[in-house]
């Protein structure tokens, strides 16, 4: 335990460090404000004059503009509202909402717009996914609304997996036990568990970037020829400097998540977490959960990211004999799942990005978007939803690899 709080000193009176720490903390709050910069509303008052709002004050006119629409997502509400935005564009002889005269949309349409994310969606043509305009859907249909999404989730896993029967069957299986009806409860968009995630991966490569040197440092500066002749130099010591590493890495990121959870949370309003992923993505979304829940299994395996690279980093520290090769080659492995969601095609790159470390929290790869998608990894007759393959690839990597940097520590001192 002594030499557990020694190394959490050591680690802890580096500048570098409390100045990587402060400045995810400050990033964690900025990402939280940030997407309330985007938002943006404009309507003409009762006396005719024209108002632009921002910010805060923008999701306050929205909210209060769709106070009607919040609440249970029944088939009942949705016909109403198409039928409703039927009516208002069949009035104006149009067939789009972006052809309405001015004013238009932000007092009839807006109102009920929440209600109608999805419909198009859910009524899309089983055989090419082409979407159909709004006015082109038979109202009479949206009685039996959840039962559309239903088929649309089978023609959609057909096209996104048309060989893998198993992959359709799980994907169906799990559409049919999320929660329904849906709910909703307007204010609150993407746009924040966008920056969630951006926050989760600068505070991992700052993780990544205090860990790097943990081994490496002390056998460029030849500290480590003294440190592995003491009575505890060895396997005790690279316990210590591991744990300290992963203890720091935790800690902060748990710190930066909560902030940013709480702060974004108040900001766009505490009951937009009871909204329905299905109605914030896709309307057939195969996740179980609300946006709350969304944000916390997202902290959740962002931690698990977070500790399977730090524990990836240390091994490499361990193996690395120079601090420049240690970062550098940690910080290669980090970018590596951006680059390969970019670059690498089909099944190839989706098992890349789900058992890299840092895929977990990485942009465009993340557990957030592997939520919000389809894919399945397929293997002898095995389909694994790639969220669920992400987790585990990172609970394994977590052991494997910090048993592997301690392993690598003791046979460098022994040599």
């Amino acid at each position: 335990m002594r030499i557990l709080y020694l190394e959490l000193k050591r680690v802890l009176k580096s500048r570098l460090t409390w100045i990587l720490l402060a400045l995810a903390l400050l990033l964690s709050v900025l990402s939280a404000w940030l997407p309330t910069t985007y938002c943006y509303s404009n309507y003409t008052d009762e006396a005719g004059n024209e108002v632009n709002l921002t910010g805060l004050a923008s999701i306050a006119h929205e909210k209060e503009r769709q106070e009607d629409a919040a609440g249970i997502v029944t088939p009942k509400r949705v016909r109403e509202a198409v039928e409703a935005y039927q009516t208002c564009l069949a009035s104006y002889g149009v067939t789009e909402s972006y052809n309405l005269p001015e004013g238009v949309y932000e007092r009839e349409i807006l109102p009920m717009a929440p209600l109608l994310h999805g419909v198009k969606e859910a009524f899309a043509d089983p055989d090419t996914g082409m979407a159909p305009a709004i006015m082109e859907i038979d109202p009479e249909q949206i009685d039996d609304y959840y039962s559309v999404c239903e088929a649309r989730i089978a023609s959609l896993m057909k096209m996104e997996q048309p060989d893998i029967p198993e992959a359709q069957r799980k994907a169906v299986e799990m559409y049919r036990n999320t929660k329904k009806p849906f709910e909703v409860y307007p204010g609150m968009n993407s746009t924040v568990l966008d920056y969630q995630n951006i926050m989760g991966f600068l505070v991992l490569l700052f993780c990544v970037v205090i860990a790097a040197p943990v081994f490496s440092a002390d056998y460029q500066s030849g500290a480590d020829d003294i440190l592995r002749c003491t009575r505890y130099g060895r396997a005790s010591l690279g316990i210590a400097k591991l744990s300290a590493a992963l203890f720091i890495s935790g800690a902060a990121f748990v710190i930066c998540a909560a902030v940013h959870i709480l702060t974004a949370d108040s900001l766009f309003g505490w009951e937009c977490t009871r909204t329905s992923v299905q109605m914030m993505y896709s309307i057939v979304t195969l996740a179980d959960m609300n946006i709350g829940g969304l944000q916390f299994l997202f902290a959740a395996a962002g931690l698990l990211s977070v500790l399977a690279s730090v524990c990836f980093t240390l091994f490499l520290s361990a193996r690395c004999k120079t601090t420049v090769s240690s970062l550098a080659s940690s910080l290669v492995f980090c970018i590596a799942p951006v680059v390969i969601s970019m670059t690498v095609p089909g099944a190839l790159g989706t098992w890349l990005c789900s058992i890299l470390p840092a895929s977990g929290t990485s942009i465009q790869a993340s557990v957030l978007y592997a939520m919000t998608d389809f894919r399945f990894l397929n293997l002898a007759g095995l389909s694994v939803w790639t969220p669920y393959a992400m987790i585990g690839a990172c609970m394994i990597e977590i052991p494997l690899f910090a048993f592997l940097a301690v392993r690598s520590y003791c046979r460098h001192a022994l040599n």
